[in-house]
């Protein structure tokens, strides 16, 4: 489920997709996705812009393997 989001002064996309997934990598794309067009709004976003923010949901990592000991 899709929900909107209110830009404060100093926001950027990956502040955001941190904010609300724990992530950026992933989530950031997600969120530029869903909001054709925000990418051109520049780095930091303006304020008071309203924005999609999808439903996104973390890929798992899993732990890195030893292979020497």
């Amino acid at each position: 489920m899709a929900a909107t989001y209110t830009t404060i002064e100093g926001d950027t996309v990956d502040m955001i997709a941190w904010s609300r997934f724990g992530v950026t990598h992933g989530a950031t794309e997600a969120i530029l996705r869903a909001n054709q067009g925000l990418a051109a709004a520049g780095t930091r976003l303006p304020q008071g812009l309203t924005i999609v923010i999808p439903a996104y949901a973390p890929k798992k990592v899993s732990a890195a393997a030893r292979i020497w000991s």
